[in-house]
């Protein structure tokens, strides 16, 4: 029987086992367990920058090879197998039906990592997925019942896990060095212009199968002038700058405080896209404040930090403890307080003095934990389970649900609303002075302010006030046949 035929019997059998799982039958795994000797053949799944620079880092570890790679655009594919004899796949589904592959790592736009996640789970691969695990409450407890219904393996890459100086000071947290934790504050300030503005729907190039990139959301005319990328800035594909870079951090705190299933039970946002009169709709400036054991804040600015002549656009960093931070997690304890990010961090004492450094090396080992795992067979090898990552992500999505339920507000309003938090009211006090540096008239561009919302983390749903209205952003709607049913 010549390949061709191989493939299109084992294409098939993929599809009528994918209708089964949509049916709710049980599926039996296929992938055959590797042996601690046995070469890992690995599927790069969206070749962009981030997937082309997995192709180098895949390929690094011991033991394993890239084989093929996946991306809706044809040119995208091209440039991550340039001089390399990989097999390309257009359709992800063609992928999923090569039994030579065993693993997937997943770089594509958030709203395909769930079901990109769960249709390679129920093929019998395992899976290393980019952050944010998810693009909604839902779908990441989807990407656990279909880890766990299958027995795959599948990593988060949220990489700070697998960074010493963030497992030093998770340590140092648990061992109560500096004494009890008393606030978190995450942030990540980074400058991001404008994306423009169309007046029309911009044609898809050639190269890219629109079909395949929108998978479960609508093909609806592409208002935006740069295709890849920008849809970050935009909910129905991405999760805004919180769940692009702030979410590494935010992620941090679930890790740093050993949160496992207790996650905050309340929280509320303020922010809005200031200025930019773009076709973005996500904020590029926020601040999510939770109530859990302690007050936890999570931070995010894209306004330019400098002017034309060099100088600082008010307080465009964050002024704590005597210093100026931009990206960064601080953990206040009673006797001083942590300042950790990817590589490295240190610990003070109240009065500044170092007490300690946290050398780090910025999670270099992290996708080879993955393969670690995928030898063992031990989801307790993994630095980040796919448990693990949903419920860090459910401080991001819960956080971004309240802005997008969220209304204008004054300042005033806002001042109210987190009054008895000290820590908040002073980093809003800081967001407000950098806005006014930028020439935003905060009278004019009101800022959005969400509503406290309380969250169960036993129905992952909300409850309480404004329950209804959040609650319709915690699962979406998925066009078929790319759908992500109730039986993964």
């Amino acid at each position: 029987m010549s390949e061709a035929r191989n493939y299109r019997l084992t294409r098939r059998r993929f599809m009528a086992t994918s209708a089964a799982v949509a049916g709710g039958l049980m599926l039996t795994p296929g992938a055959q367990v590797r042996g601690a000797n046995d070469r890992i053949r690995v599927g790069i799944v969206g070749c962009g920058g981030r997937g082309k620079g997995n192709v180098g880092w895949v390929n690094e570890v011991p033991g394993v090879s890239v084989v093929a790679v996946c991306d809706p655009d044809t040119t995208h594919m091209d440039q991550a197998s340039k001089d390399r004899d990989y097999k390309k796949y257009q359709d992800y589904r063609d992928l999923l039906a090569d039994d030579s592959i065993d693993a997937v790592v997943i770089a594509t736009p958030n709203h395909w990592h769930a079901l990109a996640t769960i249709m390679a789970c129920q093929a019998g691969k395992d899976v290393y997925v980019e952050k944010p695990a998810s693009h909604s409450i839902w779908e990441g407890r989807k990407m656990v019942e279909a880890a766990r219904k299958y027995n795959r393996i599948v990593q988060v890459g949220t990489q700070h896990r697998s960074d010493p100086a963030m497992i030093a000071a998770r340590e140092a947290i648990a061992n109560k060095e500096l004494g009890e934790v008393q606030w978190a504050h995450s942030l990540w300030y980074a400058h991001r212009g404008p994306i423009g503005k169309v007046s029309e729907p911009q044609p898809v190039p050639d190269h890219i199968n629109y079909d395949l990139w929108a998978g479960p959301r609508p093909t609806v005319p592409v208002m935006r002038n740069r295709f890849h990328y920008d849809w970050h800035w935009l909910w129905d594909y991405g999760n805004g700058d919180m769940g692009n870079r702030v979410i590494h951090v935010v992620d941090d705190i679930h890790h740093l405080l050993q949160m496992g299933d207790d996650v905050p039970t309340r929280m509320m946002s303020v922010g809005g896209r200031f200025k930019y009169d773009d076709d973005a709709n996500t904020p590029n400036t926020q601040m999510i404040l939770m109530d859990w054991k302690v007050p936890i804040i999570f931070g995010s600015r894209n306004l330019p930090h400098v002017d034309d002549e060099g100088r600082e656009r008010g307080t465009a960093s964050y002024h704590a403890f005597g210093r100026d931070f931009r990206f960064s997690n601080l953990i206040k304890c009673e006797g001083g307080y942590i300042a950790v990010s990817r590589g490295g961090g240190e610990l003070r004492d109240n009065a500044g003095e170092r007490v300690r450094n946290l050398p780090g090396d910025g999670g270099r080992k992290h996708i080879a934990n993955f393969f670690e795992a995928c030898r063992s067979r031990d989801i307790a090898d993994l630095n980040a389970d796919i448990e693990g990552g949903h419920q860090g992500c459910l401080l991001l999505h819960t956080g971004n649900i309240s802005q997008r339920v969220g209304r204008p507000a004054t300042t005033e309003a806002v001042e109210q609303q987190i009054s008895g938090y000290a820590e908040a009211s002073e980093a809003w006090q800081q967001k407000v002075e950098h806005l006014r540096a930028n020439d935003v008239n905060l009278e004019i561009e009101k800022p959005t302010l969400g509503p406290w919302l309380n969250f169960d983390p036993q129905t992952e749903r909300f409850v309480g006030d404004h329950a209804e209205q959040a609650n319709k952003l915690v699962r979406e709607e998925y066009r078929k046949p790319f759908e992500i049913t109730d039986e993964v």
